[in-house]
């Protein structure tokens, strides 16, 4: 039988090993293939938005991936989902994004929804994002934009993981005293879930749900 394969678009090179394990429990016999440009979401947060450049670029990867014989194609990165729904027209394969699954199970759980971001370029297209899911499925929702300020710069440029964790964790516990759900926009705080086990309130993350959901874009048998 010939070996199913997807390709990663990363923005950020420490999701690939998050992303090996997550195959490994949820698709084992696919095989994963990773494009890794972190100038992506640095050109992003220069800007706070996606550019027409970075646009262009991440089509030029989904081009090339198509050209290496996966079957579908993820997107990483929250910052930059908008560019799929521009792309996948042009597209053989399915491109889809890892953090729908999320948004449609927060407009499942609740009305009022908090989207965490640590990434200011990732605040709309994540809020839009529940936003659209939410038209899309007939409710009717209120989804409040929570910018954690510098916890990025705390991870990234100060390789501070406990200051980038508390301003993470204290804007979420924050935000639990009004919302039915809290939306956790960037990858990089699914690793903060167990440190959340005292909010009483459902918190997703969309690293787990955008890699099972390839089962079904792949057409396999549940596990």
């Amino acid at each position: 039988m010939t070996t199913k394969k997807v390709a990663i678009i990363h923005t950020f090179l420490y999701s690939v090993e998050d992303f090996k394990t997550l195959f490994k429990k949820y698709l084992p016999e696919v095989e994963m293939v990773n494009i890794v440009d972190d100038s992506l979401l640095a050109e992003s947060l220069a800007n706070k938005k996606r550019t027409e450049g970075v646009t262009q670029r991440m089509a030029l990867y989904a081009f090339a991936a198509q050209s290496l014989g996966v079957d579908a194609i993820l997107n990483q990165c929250s910052s930059v989902s908008g560019a799929v729904d521009l792309i996948q027209p042009m597209l053989k394969i399915p491109y889809v994004k890892v953090d729908e699954p999320m948004a449609e199970e927060a407009v499942k759980l609740g009305t009022k929804i908090a989207v965490i971001a640590t990434a200011i370029s990732t605040v709309e297209p994540s809020s839009q994002l529940v936003e659209t899911v939410a038209r899309r499925l007939g409710k009717t929702v209120s989804v409040s934009r929570c910018f954690c300020e510098g916890a990025y710069e705390a991870l990234l440029k100060e390789g501070n993981q406990q200051k980038h964790n508390d301003i993470v964790i204290g804007t979420i516990k924050k935000a639990a005293q009004s919302h039915d759900v809290i939306v956790l926009a960037q990858g990089s705080m699914y690793k903060l879930l167990p440190l959340l086990s005292d909010v009483t309130v459902p918190v997703l993350s969309s690293l787990e749900t955008g890699v099972a959901q390839l089962r079904k874009v792949l057409n396999l048998p549940p596990l």
